[in-house]
């Protein structure tokens, strides 16, 4: 997907002397471009898949996480600035979520439109924002030597910082699936999105699963940010450079769906690398948007359908 002037397009292509150097070349680079969507649909899914709160603002969040992982490598040294970085845009983008919702969507549940809307306006609110305290110039963030180089897979050069990514994004969609089928918190929420009045009869607080889901959700987009730091610098427009494309993995995957959004997510990915190979960027931002059109008219609930117990 299209990236912005501060942040510029994944280029990992190799020398296309065979046919089998250049697919796999594009393999890769899809699948450096679906570790970022990833990251950041897996908040969207819960924001948006389990409450149906189309948070405009959730790029902003991404912002937030890289600007996060800038003010941390003034204070720590470069080799564990990063690591120490991924906790603190968590909190940071999870605490931003949280007063989103506390503030403004928890009075417009049920209103869609409305929270596209305002949310976006809170998104414009947000980079203006950043400007003001860091400038309009884009920031560079400096990565540890420990990710520095390329590792050999099956004769392709990987730049270690992309199969970092692509690790904490692994690592991501297994926390997240953990929490959600493991640990009390999820059934809750799971049964909030299900039945919320039935979930209420039984004693489930929904404002706190609401609240918990939120900060989650939000607090991943801050960890997403911090990690797209690895491969272009921090601006206050980061956030709009991946919107877009983030809802689409979601919608594509299924609403509220986890192995839907890490399948579209990658396949997004890779057939954005193969398309912008064989013409040029914004040919191939035109194209997807067609296919994921035509996909949706074919099956409008996405590769996977959600399934509830509500009665309406």
């Amino acid at each position: 997907m299209r990236e912005g002037a501060a942040h510029p397009r994944y280029s990992l292509r190799p020398c296309k002397e065979l046919d089998v150097d250049v697919v796999l070349s594009q393999v890769f680079t899809g699948i450096s471009i679906g570790s970022v969507l990833l990251l950041a649909a897996l908040g969207l899914m819960l924001t948006f898949g389990q409450m149906g709160v189309i948070n405009m603002a959730h790029g902003e969040f991404m912002m937030a996480g890289a600007y996060t992982a800038y003010m941390v490598q003034r204070g720590f040294p470069d080799e564990i600035s990063l690591l120490v970085s991924i906790p603190i845009g968590f909190v940071v983008g999870g605490l931003m979520g949280l007063l989103l919702e506390a503030v403004v969507i928890r009075w417009m549940y049920h209103r869609p439109l409305d929270t596209l809307l305002v949310t976006f306006g809170v998104g414009l609110v947000l980079q203006q924002l950043a400007r003001d305290i860091f400038g309009a110039p884009a920031k560079q963030v400096r990565s540890p030597s420990w990710l520095h180089g390329q590792v050999d897979v099956f004769g392709y050069q990987w730049p270690i910082s992309r199969l970092f990514i692509t690790a904490m994004a692994i690592l991501a969609v297994v926390g997240v699936a953990a929490t959600m089928r493991y640990t009390s918190l999820g059934r809750r929420i799971r049964a909030t999105v299900q039945n919320r009045d039935l979930a209420e009869t039984v004693g489930i607080s929904t404002r706190a699963a609401d609240r918990a889901t939120f900060f989650i959700g939000s607090g991943l987009a801050g960890v997403a940010g911090v990690l797209v730091t690895l491969v272009g610098s921090t601006g206050p427009n980061l956030g709009q450079s991946y919107i877009i494309d983030v809802f689409l993995v979601v919608v594509a995957g299924g609403i509220g769906q986890i192995k839907g959004t890490v399948i579209a997510a990658f396949g997004l990915g890779i057939i954005d690398s193969f398309l912008s190979h064989a013409t040029s960027g914004s040919v191939a931002k035109a194209l997807i948007f067609v296919l994921i059109v035509l996909f949706l008219q074919a099956r409008p609930e996405g590769l996977f359908a959600v399934r509830t117990r509500s009665l309406v």
